[in-house]
């Protein structure tokens, strides 16, 4: 089983279009979105949900008011200033608790229950495409390179027993904890940057990462006529840091205006940019040993 996953260590690179493009390319794959904290991949895929699952991560600590005798102690060992007072009674405000459990261990009458937290849901689903694992954290939560590892897990699951071949990933931006999550045991990393400074950094920054992981990675210069000598300076550096040149994309509308539609941009367009997706899947295909590519007049 392939498993590709898209990056970009920025957000605005063009990654998820990307990704969807990719995804009517191939068949025989499961997509998964692991940018859990501001998932849009559905937004182009229209999934139709046929299973939600409660993620849970860490705890919550609320307190039992039958229980409580109203001592203080909490909000005084409370480093946080996550218990406050009202109506008489101390409350715990779950946005500004970490859950480190200093009141629950050191409250007397034993009024503070530390339950599971549910930090968001993940979802099967069925798309155009293929079929789907995504998720969406609740606001403010933490624990997303978990979510990531659980999606991870999940898409696999659902791969071996459909039989599907690859695994297409819309990773999540930057270099944190989700994407070292996204990227660990990934076959290969499809980096797409675009020729800015900020685009160069965190390019440099997430083949580094790469690297790290002795994960093969593919470079895509996005809206490469913005700046060609900027763009031809990332050519070299790829050269330079033995990273594969999967091609380059000039700035288009036709990207915004598959966006409008809710559709991939080579389901959208057959034109020369689409055309110039395809070759590049061709490469991303050739670096990964994987090979699944339809005609894209097989597509429509």
């Amino acid at each position: 089983m392939v498993e590709i996953v898209v990056l970009s260590g920025k957000g605005g690179t063009g990654k998820t279009s990307l990704t969807a493009a990719f995804a009517h390319l191939s068949y025989n794959h499961i997509i998964c979105d692991l940018d859990v904290d501001a998932p849009d991949l559905h937004l182009i895929l229209k999934p139709e949900n046929i299973r939600t699952e409660a993620f849970f991560a860490g705890h919550k600590a609320m307190i039992i008011r039958e229980k409580c005798e109203n001592c203080g102690i909490c909000q005084e060992m409370c480093r946080y200033g996550a218990v406050s007072e009202i109506s008489g009674y101390p409350f715990i405000d779950q946005i500004k608790c970490e859950g480190c459990k200093v009141c629950v261990s050191f409250c007397p009458s034993n009024a503070i229950d530390f339950c599971e937290k549910q930090c968001g849901n993940w979802f099967q689903s069925d798309t155009r495409f293929g079929p789907m694992i995504h998720a969406q954290l609740f606001a403010a939560e933490e624990n997303s390179g978990r979510l990531v590892a659980l999606l991870r897990e999940k898409a696999k699951e659902t791969a071996r027993q459909k039989k599907l071949d690859l695994i297409l990933s819309d990773g999540p931006p930057g270099i944190g904890c989700p994407v070292i999550s996204s990227l660990s045991g990934a076959s290969v990393a499809v980096l797409v940057t675009e020729p800015t400074p900020s685009g160069r950094h965190d390019l440099e920054r997430v083949a580094d990462l790469c690297a790290h992981f002795r994960i093969p990675a593919g470079v895509i210069i996005n809206k490469s006529d913005l700046n060609m000598a900027q763009a031809d300076s990332i050519g070299k550096f790829c050269a330079q840091q033995g990273l594969t040149l999967l091609g380059r994309l000039p700035h288009d509308p036709v990207i915004t205006h598959a966006m409008i539609n809710a559709k991939a941009v080579t389901e959208y367009d057959q034109g020369e940019f689409s055309g110039r997706v395809a070759e590049i899947w061709n490469e991303i295909e050739a670096l990964s040993g994987y090979k699944s590519i339809k005609l894209m007049n097989d597509n429509k």
